[in-house]
């Protein structure tokens, strides 16, 4: 069961950027171990190179001491390397059950044997604790049920060696912990981990090594034991990281409401919702998974349908149809999925960036200059890292795409933002560079929502911050009420 790697001074280019610099150390059987460093830092695609989905351009992986060059990853699964993907990687046509075993079909003779892989499915669902029926169709699952989903999925594969690139991203507390001790039981049946994570208290907690890496190089490793969370960011960022949140921006006129919301009803997902958020402010939405707090947005920037509820800019009755019609009024909203409804990560990076205000752009022709222009701005506040201003979105980090899509949602110049986990998927470093850009918002007058899972996020960045529970407001807390504690008893029903 058990399997050693070994990375060899592995060289990695994309074109004339390289990405990965003769990186180069080892893993032991049935140990887990937590990957870290800022993004572009080379994590993923070292990983990917081991999961057989890249070649390197120069080194080599050994396997339990044999020199292995995987073409693909199907030649990766054969040898037991599984890598899940930090990005979903699901047919959202197909059912649980038929992306589980995609490419993989169980057979009894000629004929698919359909009872066998549904009962499997059933299993390995169960031990992630997702309770949804393996026919269920993916396009109907919500973004955490689809990361367990992909969870599962590795699951089947009787993975030697798991790769888990940032996989509780989505997921709740208690489905987080459910992770935790299958991670612990296929640790003792002595399978090799890579764990990839910006969440250091995570890492802290489920690792027995951490690995830092930073700009392509691998940095240096240690006992978690013996390493502080402190000294992981500061190893990460490679220089002192401290004082994670802004103060808050006093607001110049408590009195001045910017975006007020008014019993508020969407079908199936929220009932008689009502809010104001005042200008200058950063309100904060928390609540666990399913809890509305995506849905109730997107039904207010008209992405799905709202059947009643008032909503009031500056105290103007509006009523946004769809994304651009609010956008006009003043409204962007950064979805959580930014890989499906952020970024078109097949185009260019200025062609994401403009794609909201091409008018600014089209004199009637379009300015390609002056979009280039735009991007080397939006790079340089947003701290976009590319080696190649004309590569395509899906080259960048998922951080860096992250940084991307913010930047697309703030080029509009919108009077009130609506960020949903804003920071998923980002360094510590990046975080803390979102968060004081979030602040500077706010300090301009604009009206900033966060919706985030972090509750520690909300809480240092938040003047207020609304909880949902099953579709409702239940509380809103304030200075002085801002503590975890009270924000998980609001959310849980345990208050």
């Amino acid at each position: 069961m058990s399997l050693a790697v070994a990375f060899d001074n592995i060289e990695k280019q994309f074109g004339p950027v390289r990405v990965l610099h003769g990186v180069s150390f080892d893993l032991a059987p049935g140990r887990i171990y937590g990957l870290i460093g800022e993004n572009g830092a080379g994590k993923s695609t070292l990983m990917k190179i081991l999961a057989g989905y890249e070649r390197p351009s120069g080194g080599t992986v050994s396997i339990d001491g044999v020199v292995k060059a995987f073409t693909t990853s199907r030649d990766a699964e054969a040898a037991g390397i599984v890598l899940i993907h930090q990005e979903l990687n699901l047919a959202d046509h197909l059912s649980i059950v038929q992306n589980m075993f995609l490419g993989h079909e169980r057979r009894r003779g000629l004929f698919l044997d359909e009872p066998a892989m549904r009962e499997a499915a059933r299993t390995r669902l169960a031990d992630v604790g997702l309770h949804k029926h393996p026919d269920t169709r993916v396009r109907d699952l919500i973004v955490a049920e689809k990361q367990l989903v992909e969870i599962a999925k590795a699951m089947l594969r009787d993975a030697r060696l798991l790769i888990m690139d940032e996989p509780t991203a989505t997921l709740t507390p208690a489905e987080t912990q459910r992770l935790f001790a299958l991670m612990a039981r296929l640790k003792e049946d002595g399978v090799t981990i890579v764990y990839i994570s910006h969440k250091l208290d995570e890492v802290e907690r489920v690792t027995d090594e951490v690995i830092v890496m930073r700009d392509g190089r691998f940095v240096t490793r240690g006992l978690t034991a013996e390493t502080t969370r402190q000294q992981m960011a500061n190893l990460m960022v490679g220089r002192e990281v401290s004082d994670m949140f802004p103060d808050k921006p006093v607001l110049a006129d408590e009195t001045r409401v910017a975006f007020k919301v008014d019993n508020a009803y969407v079908p199936g997902w929220a009932q008689n919702v009502s809010f104001s958020v005042r200008a200058g402010e950063v309100f904060g939405f928390a609540g666990l998974v399913g809890a509305g707090r995506t849905e109730l947005f997107e039904a207010l920037i008209g992405l799905r349908p709202r059947t009643a509820g008032r909503i009031e800019l500056d105290g103007e009755n509006i009523n946004p149809r769809n994304p651009r019609a609010a956008m006009e009024h003043g409204i962007t909203y950064l979805s959580e999925d930014r890989k499906g409804r952020g970024l078109h990560v097949d185009m260019a990076l200025k062609d994401n960036l403009t794609m909201m205000t091409l008018e600014r752009y089209a004199h009637p022709l379009l300015d390609a200059q002056a979009e280039r222009d735009a991007l080397k701005k939006a790079v340089g506040d947003f701290g976009i890292r590319t080696g190649n201003l004309a590569s395509r979105a899906r080259m960048l980090s998922g951080g860096n795409q992250q940084k991307l899509a913010l930047a697309k949602f703030l080029h509009p110049d919108p009077r009130v933002i609506v960020l949903d986990e804003p920071t998923r998927g980002v360094d510590v470093g990046a975080k803390r560079d979102i968060y004081f850009l979030i602040h500077a918002l706010a300090a301009e007058g604009r009206a900033v929502i966060v919706i985030s899972s972090e509750l520690i996020e909300l809480i240092g960045l938040c003047h207020r911050v609304a909880v949902m529970r099953g579709g409702q407001l239940v509380a809103t807390l304030g200075p002085g009420h801002l503590t975890e504690e009270r924000l998980i008893a609001h959310a849980t029903g345990t208050h």
